[in-house]
């Protein structure tokens, strides 16, 4: 697909199919989400078996416009599905802003390796607002400087114990030739190709 046609594709209005299609993976992550998963832990956050990158496609498929309004709609659901909030800002950084983030995956949805490329920058995003949201959940409990660094910490490894996992399963999912072929055949399907 050349660049004229991505620029296009990225400025017309969302579609019907697109809808249908970003809805199906919403769908799709959403059960993953709730069925397929191993344990929460305790301040939230689980591993789930690829909701992360199902939520992903949706910018791969249409772009960052359509993929971040899925993602944050997906966020929005989840959050209806099961909350877990201590500070009120918790309530925008871990869902809509969070989940959000996966639609940045759209940013690279015509690059060479653009499934790849957006898969981590979405799981990067989401990690940053979990982290930042873990930041006011763990400083509400220390006041000092050394306290505020040990919740950095706390932070950055409480969301790595749950995201990198998953993480680290779905690259190696996706980088699978024929797993690969068959998420451009996907592509190809939802784009009308």
């Amino acid at each position: 697909m050349t660049n004229e046609s991505t620029v296009t594709r990225n400025k017309r209005k969302i579609t019907t199919k697109q809808v249908v299609f970003s809805a199906m993976a919403i769908a799709l992550a959403t059960v993953i989400s709730t069925v397929v998963k191993l344990p929460s832990l305790p301040n939230g956050g689980s591993i789930t078996l690829f909701s992360m990158l199902v939520v992903t496609l949706i910018g791969y498929w249409y772009g960052p416009v359509t993929g971040i309004i899925a993602a944050v709609t997906y966020g929005i659901l989840q959050f209806i599905m099961g909350p877990y909030v201590v500070h009120p800002a918790q309530v925008l950084l871990d869902y809509p802003l969070a989940f959000g983030a996966l639609g940045l995956s759209g940013f690279f949805c015509n690059k060479k390796n653009g499934l790849l490329l957006g898969y981590v920058a979405g799981v990067f995003g989401r990690f940053f607002w979990h982290m930042v949201s873990g930041l006011i959940f763990y400083t509400e409990y220390v006041g000092s400087f050394q306290g505020n660094a040990a919740a950095v910490w706390a932070s950055t490894l409480y969301n790595l114990s749950y995201i990198l996992p998953e993480a680290i399963l779905t690259i190696i999912l996706i980088s699978i030739p024929a797993v690969k072929k068959g998420l451009n055949s996907i592509k190809a399907m939802a784009l009308g190709e």
